[in-house]
């Protein structure tokens, strides 16, 4: 396994390094304008050494210094290239694996869902959106669809990494299948839901080549700042060289400041640190999140993460696992366990839901009814609807009916009967503990209630106190009443909740705390999620979610694990302070070099500014050239650092910015004066100056 990621790091440094030298086209320089004075700087000092060597004459300065110089300009914009370049290998070499899932494989395209055995063998490229495929046990799944018929056990390994398989079956949050996994056991018919070229994998290998990222508003402004910084030092520049040959010319004494150490002060005291380091560090936290199993679309998304104040976490699917299950069945006054136990499973033979497959369960093992491989003769099945909200069976003139209280009660009044109170009693109780009643009623006579317990996913208690520290309020979402949703949200450990949430009061809320200055973030899977997740500033969609969920979002978490929030936000806020952490350093850094540099510079012009020369440096050219190769150094020093981010904890805004200033701010200060007396004593110690 070390010789595997021994192998892997040669190849990225290797390629990496090819990059880099490719990237040496005026064209890519240009993004860069910092990194782009670098280069033309560079240029022009090369030219003058080729001048020379062609018999050219350059006052004040001797040959071995413009080759030095410019041998050192060049290291600081391809180093810049190869810390672009080593991001970027990052994000190709996961986008190669995924490729990999893309190999062709062959469908089994049907007309309907009746028509299962009549299958027509085509290539996964000739699918097209809203094909019905069969995918048997051992099959893989040719593109990403939505399962509308059947069960079957998949093996998403090849996308998340997890061994264990998980369970896809229609008519639930966990119906979306993905291109490039596998059916482990049973068979499902799956709807196409992306046209060739479309599916999640070939968005995630777009997503992941570094090459095709945006530039995210905070990076954009950043830039701007530091080219317009870039420009200021460059008309402070083509000024010097005016006004020392006036000097002279006036004194009678001096040398003119040549055009070499001129392009160095220049280099030198523009922000190339941050410059040449910008864009690796945006890059860098994208293909951090990729390690975590998480698809970001854009940098924008990554930064948003690290500056959110709310997040809203969908109940179902999200907080709690998909499927509620059977925990209980309570019985009325005078009916004994057995016949409401008997009654609920005819009730539920029909029912493929698994909160029905739950009960049946739940009848056989707790309370020992024998299992029912098919209802009775001449019975007819009554389907669950939104509209009516109870399913059950119809046996003659029996009726066996289950669901939520308020329509059997309604159902209940067309024979003039009536929930009991014990009963009635019973249903509170369970609602006000999270869970959600089913009464089940035969022939006009309420039997008893079935309790339903949403399962609360494991962790996610600890994490929600882990994003209160860090000053983020959690909020949850369900469309349970609001007794359900106070005991589901205290056992959750959120901080508030929506009861009785549609789409739209979702939509209302976000847009509410986002015009109050909130930067929010919505976790969900479903298809009613997808107006809230297309709204939210962050929007992490499960992969277990359904199609138009990961179209509205933001982010598709591999793993389907909403505690992973925690991870996100703290990568966002890791790339934040990179960011600022090295434009910190950068900046005093520039201050120091200034202070080193303005004297050697114009001590060929005005003698007397030796007197600065307060590091006793031994000369204006090893100066100079000391400078030049502490700046080359210090992008090569920080590449470690921009593309493994800086360690985030969970500290205030004062404590991060007072951290920031001592050790990035005067580290900038400090470092450069050690650094180039250092360089200075070791060219003075070789004989080079």
């Amino acid at each position: 396994m070390s010789n595997n990621k021994t192998d892997q790091t040669h190849i990225d440094i290797s390629r990496s390094v090819v990059q880099a030298f490719a990237k040496l086209s005026p064209l890519v320089q240009l993004r860069t304008p910092v990194v782009f004075v670098v280069y033309l700087g560079t240029i022009v000092v090369t030219c003058l050494y080729i001048y020379r060597l062609n018999g050219g004459e350059i006052p004040n300065e001797p040959s071995w210094f413009t080759l030095t110089v410019a041998i050192c300009l060049w290291i600081t914009v391809l180093f810049s290239n190869f810390a672009e370049s080593l991001a970027e290998d990052r994000g190709k070499a996961q986008a190669e694996s995924l490729k990999a899932l893309r190999k062709e494989v062959n469908a089994k395209r049907i007309k309907n869902i009746d028509s299962r055995d009549k299958f027509e063998t085509v290539s996964a490229s000739s699918l097209r959106k809203d094909d019905l495929v069969l995918i048997e046990a051992g099959d893989p799944i040719p593109s990403d669809g939505q399962v509308v018929y059947g069960i079957a056990s998949v093996d998403e390994s090849a996308i998340t990494g997890e061994s264990a398989p998980v369970i896809r079956e229609s008519g639930s949050d966990s119906d979306a299948v993905t291109g490039g996994t596998r059916v482990l056991s049973d068979w499902i018919i799956v709807r196409i839901t992306a046209n060739s070229g479309e599916s999640f994998i070939d968005r995630m290998v777009s997503l992941v080549e570094g090459a095709k990222r945006q530039k995210t508003p905070s990076e954009v402004s950043i830039a701007v700042f530091l080219a317009a910084l870039t420009a200021a030092f460059l008309i402070t520049i083509v000024t010097i060289m005016p006004f020392s040959m006036f000097s002279v010319e006036q004194n009678g004494s001096g040398k003119v400041v040549s055009i070499t150490v001129l392009i160095a002060l220049l280099i030198c005291l523009s922000p190339t640190t941050i410059g040449g380091l910008l864009s690796t560090i945006g890059i860098s936290g994208m293909n951090r999140l990729l390690k975590a199993n998480v698809i970001a679309s854009s940098g924008r998304a990554v930064e948003a993460a690290g500056d959110i104040t709310r997040i809203l976490l969908d109940k179902t699917g999200t907080i709690t696992h998909g499927n509620r299950q059977a925990e209980e069945f309570f019985t009325a006054p005078g009916v004994s366990i057995e016949e409401m136990a008997k009654a609920v499973q005819l009730s539920s033979l029909a029912d493929q839901t698994p909160e029905g497959r739950s009960i049946l369960t739940l009848a056989q093992n707790r309370y020992n009814i024998p299992e029912k491989s098919s209802a009775p003769e001449g019975s007819e099945f009554i389907e669950f609807s939104a509209e009516t909200r109870l399913s059950g069976i119809k046996i003659g003139s029996r009726l066996i009916l289950k669901g939520a209280a308020d329509s059997i009660e309604k159902q209940l009044k067309q024979s003039d009967a009536a929930i009991p109170d014990s009963l009635r009693r019973k249903i509170d109780d369970i609602a006000r503990f999270g869970g959600t009643p089913l009464v089940v009623i035969d022939s006009g006579k309420a039997l008893g209630v079935v309790y339903l317990k949403d399962i609360i996913k494991s962790g996610i208690k600890e994490r929600l106190a882990d994003l209160r520290k860090m000053g983020i309020k959690s909020i949850m979402i369900t469309g349970d009443n609001p007794l359900t949703a106070a005991a589901i949200a205290a056992e959750a450990g959120v901080d508030d909740y929506l009861a009785q949430a549609t789409p739209e009061h979702k939509l209302k809320l976000i847009r509410k705390m986002q015009a109050e200055g909130e930067l929010v973030a919505m976790v969900g899977d479903g298809t009613n999620d997808a107006p809230a997740l297309a709204q939210s500033d962050v929007a992490v969609v499960m992969n277990s979610g359904t199609q138009a969920a990961k179209e509205a979002g933001n982010m598709i978490d591999l793993d389907s694990d909403p505690t992973k929030i925690i991870e996100i936000v703290e990568i966002g806020k890791q790339l934040l302070m990179t960011r600022g952490s090295l434009t910190t350093f950068s900046l005093a850094n520039e201050f120091a070099k200034y202070c080193t540099l303005l004297p050697a510079t114009f001590v060929s012009t005005y003698p007397a500014l030796n007197a600065l020369n307060i590091m006793n440096l031994t000369s204006p050219l090893s100066a100079v050239l000391s400078a030049v190769i502490f700046n080359a150094l210090a992008i090569i020093a920080f590449i470690p650092l921009a593309l493994r981010g800086v360690t985030y904890r969970p500290v205030g805004a004062e404590a991060l910015l007072r951290n920031n200033l001592l050790i990035y701010g005067l580290g900038g200060l400090i470092i450069p004066f050690i650094g180039i007396k250092f360089i200075d004593m070791l060219l003075t110690m070789i004989g080079a100056v």
